[in-house]
């Protein structure tokens, strides 16, 4: 069930929070794509691969919805990270018409790797923060986390 939505007061608009959002979270989404050069896959193979590695064993056809692209992108996609050993398909055990998408080891590595240096990279900024600001944004961090999963 919908929550209710949140009155605008004078001082604070929540379509001015959105877009303020927005902004923020596509230049911090810039600035630490820079760390996924050393993972040596496009940002597409990353994303790609990060919905395998974390979301667990997924059909072709599940994995172009997730990543919200058609048949034949994803195809081309999987074709790249099999060259690069980084997954695998095997028939599902339920239905061998299926065939379901594993992450290798060397898929799980290369990715959590990648995670850890964006949130090295992050870390940077946030560790500069006073303890109160620190607070501040892990509440907002929480909330932001709840709003997320609205969009849904």
């Amino acid at each position: 069930m919908p929550r209710p939505r949140a009155r605008k007061s004078s001082a604070v608009d929540s379509r001015d929070v959105a877009d303020r959002l927005h902004s923020a979270a596509i230049h911090l989404l810039r600035r630490l794509r820079k760390q996924d050069r050393a993972t040596g896959l496009s940002g597409p193979r990353a994303s790609a691969l990060s919905v395998i590695v974390f979301g667990g064993p997924i059909s072709l056809g599940d994995l172009a919805s997730a990543e919200q692209v058609r048949p034949p992108t994803i195809t081309r996609l999987v074709q790249g990270l099999e060259r690069q050993g980084l997954v695998r398909r095997e028939q599902d055990t339920h239905d061998r018409r299926l065939t379901r998408l594993h992450a290798t080891e060397k898929g799980r590595r290369v990715l959590l790797e990648g995670k850890d240096r964006r949130i090295d990279a992050l870390n940077k900024g946030v560790e500069t923060l006073s303890a109160e600001e620190l607070e501040v944004l892990a509440r907002a961090t929480a909330i932001l986390q709840r709003v997320v999963q609205e969009l849904d």
